[in-house]
């Protein structure tokens, strides 16, 4: 495998051939994804940083890379052996604006366009434009230099199982174009994978954690097209696509199918990469927004909120096993390190009814790594988890009912009265929007103060959002809502009945320790309102079923109400979890829900 600093070399010496002065390398694949097939994985392979998210810039004699405050500290260890420099989100400018500040009048910026948002494309052209800086997509540029890029994936396609699904691919199919015809679109093109997998009711194995698949959607209201390749379709699925009336073409020829397309075309400019669109006609109308299918999955019926109850139920089943082992390794005198977690945590999980897969890449970070808030260990930086401190864990499963995403934090040894004291504001912050009742339709963003709030009191706060959706059996992050206090509130971050979103305050302490608690929660309207005259109000109905440990709280900064708040949720976790348990897992789940004392 080649060096970073020998992939950057034969990319400099590439862009000089084709004429380029700055390659752009985004996070991103022709899906715009958050998490990626390794066959896009260019932005880490060629700059040696690994987080989720970042964009790389490269020029003749200088390269950078754009990341936000999670990965900070990460990419700045990741990036200097390479001469890369760390470029902070929210902090420096924009590597639009450090483009137009670094290169001369007339030059020419490169970028793969299968990794390029027609957004992300507006937005680099506008910064350009006073220098007539142009954009450029030359297509064999990277391929070049990217001799042992990774195939496309190629796992079978299958059929979520039909007890856990509410509502036919032809139903809805049927609710978008209802949707396109109120936005007076004649066609839609889909290409976010989490949306393909929930119209068409299949899941894949393309991308690590997300049970999503390579594909293409074209909508119309007399056909429906999946572009994806036909041989990966298990004889369930292409049945199932079949009786739904979908044809199926492959994956590579999206773009051209394209050049057909008449009218008015609605896609999400966001989800929507350049290459995709290289051979629309000029003089097809886009209709821009996001999805229909983005709202619609984004709001779980009645029947996937059943299945998600249960689900959660035997996650947190999991869970007490899970940390029943870890305590009696650790009271045993064993050793543990941050590797260990993530294994102990599949064991568990992997015995429960409908586990399929983790959700996401389990973090376990004892002490100052749990400051990184997206801390990865690796073989080569790793804690051992002994003396005196606190282990934070963020984990999450796939089942067939549902998604899990939870983070808890657990003692080891004696933690100082500063760490109990942090962690009990994190607790209250909380406790706080748990216990929040909030207008229907409200923008997300406008509630993450209410969080907040205990922490600012102290004068504390954390960098990332309180709140993401997360799908059902899909994407452990999913739009469109958000509570992020950063976020500019959008129509389309209205909370609705339904919606299933994480809630996790954090406080982190650079070199010291780190704390976040997250519990998943559905929007549920109130139950027997006391007024009617304002409009409808939802709560946060908390799903998630695991202990909050109570041997770090500092119980003379709780209220009444929040301690009486912890000891119901504690009481609700006992009573829907004990019949789920037995053994060391049944009994510390009973130590770990007994009541709090004020």
């Amino acid at each position: 495998m080649k060096s970073v600093q020998q992939r950057l070399s034969a990319l400099r010496e590439a862009m000089k051939k084709h004429g380029v002065d700055a390659f752009v390398i985004p996070s991103a694949d022709p899906h715009l994804s958050e998490y990626l097939p390794e066959h896009w994985q260019a932005r880490r392979d060629f700059s040696g940083f690994t987080g989720s998210a970042g964009t790389l810039v490269v020029t003749a004699d200088k390269a950078g890379v754009w990341t936000d405050s999670r990965y900070w500290e990460q990419a700045g260890q990741q990036l200097a052996p390479n001469g890369i420099e760390l470029q902070k989100m929210g902090v420096d400018a924009p590597y639009t604006e450090w483009l137009a500040q670094n290169l001369p009048e007339g030059a020419v910026v490169g970028a793969p366009a299968d990794m390029f948002a027609l957004s992300g494309e507006r937005g680099l052209k506008q910064a350009l434009a006073a220098k007539n800086i142009r954009l450029e997509y030359p297509e064999t540029l990277l391929d070049e230099v990217w001799d042992d890029r990774p195939a496309l994936p190629t796992p079978e396609i299958y059929v979520h199982h039909p007890d856990y699904v509410s509502e036919t691919a032809a139903e809805k199919l049927a609710r978008i174009r209802a949707a396109m015809k109120e936005q007076g679109a004649d066609a839609h093109l889909v290409s976010s994978l989490d949306d393909i997998a929930w119209i068409t009711n299949l899941r894949g194995d393309d991308v690590p954690f997300n049970p999503v698949f390579l594909s293409h959607l074209f909508i119309s209201q007399d056909k429906a097209v999946l572009f994806t390749d036909a041989g990966r379709l298990k004889a369930e699925s292409a049945e199932a696509l079949k009786a739904a009336s979908f044809e199926v073409l492959p994956y590579a020829q999206a773009a051209d199918y394209l050049a057909g397309v008449k009218g008015a075309l609605l896609i999400d400019p966001n989800k929507t990469a350049v290459g995709t669109l290289r051979r629309l006609p000029e003089d097809v109308r886009l209709i821009e927004a996001i999805h229909p299918s983005t709202f619609f999955k984004s709001v779980k019926s009645d029947a996937d909120i059943a299945h998600i109850r249960n689900t959660m139920a035997e996650d947190g089943a999991a869970l007490c096993g899970f940390f029943a082992e870890f305590e009696q390794i650790l009271a045993d005198g064993g050793e543990l390190s941050e590797l260990d977690i993530d294994g102990m945590l599949y064991k568990h999980r992997s015995q429960r009814p409908g586990f399929i897969s983790p959700s996401f890449d389990t973090i376990a970070g004892y002490n100052a790594n749990a400051a990184l808030p997206h801390y990865s260990a690796t073989p080569e930086n790793n804690s051992k988890i002994k003396g005196d401190g606190m282990l934070l864990i963020d984990s999450g499963g796939q089942y067939w009912g549902g998604t899990t995403d939870i983070t808890r934090v657990v003692p080891v040894g004696n933690p100082s009265a500063a760490m109990k004291r942090d962690y009990t504001l994190v607790l209250k912050a909380h406790i706080s929007l748990a216990e929040t009742i909030f207008p229907e339709n409200i923008k997300g963003p406008m509630i993450d103060a209410i969080c907040r709030k205990s922490l600012w009191q102290a004068q504390c706060d954390y960098g990332h959002g309180t709140g993401h959706g997360v799908g059902y059996f899909l994407n452990v992050h999913e739009g469109p809502q958000s509570i992020a206090v950063a976020a500019v509130p959008q129509p389309h971050h209205a909370m609705q009945s339904g919606m299933l979103t994480s809630n996790e305050p954090g406080l982190y302490r650079p070199g010291k320790w780190g704390i976040r608690i997250e519990s998943l929660v559905i929007n549920r309207p109130v139950e027997n309102p006391e007024e009617t005259e304002f409009g409808k109000f939802l709560y946060f109905e908390t799903v998630t079923l695991c202990p909050i440990d109570t041997r770090l709280i500092d119980t003379k900064l709780m209220t009444g109400s929040e301690i009486e708040w912890l000891n119901q949720y504690h009481a609700e976790v006992r009573r829907r979890l004990e019949p789920l348990t037995e053994g060391a897992a049944k009994a510390w789940l009973i130590e770990r829900t007994e009541p709090l004392a004020r």
